[in-house]
């Protein structure tokens, strides 16, 4: 595997937790804790956004 393998496969799983965390805070907590999970998800969108703009210059 090569870098730009390794930042799809980072961008990938980032993507995937990303959703999952989303889910969290939208279907199984309804508090402030749904919030944080949901802000969480979105930054790790834009971790998988920073990985994917990285592929092909490192």
């Amino acid at each position: 595997m090569n870098k730009n393998t390794v930042l799809a496969w980072a961008t990938a799983i980032m993507i995937i937790v990303g959703l999952a965390l989303i889910a969290l805070g939208a279907f199984r907590y309804d508090d402030v804790a749904g919030w944080g999970f949901a802000s969480v998800g979105i930054g790790f969108f834009a971790i998988a956004w920073v990985f994917n703009a990285l592929k092909g210059r490192v």
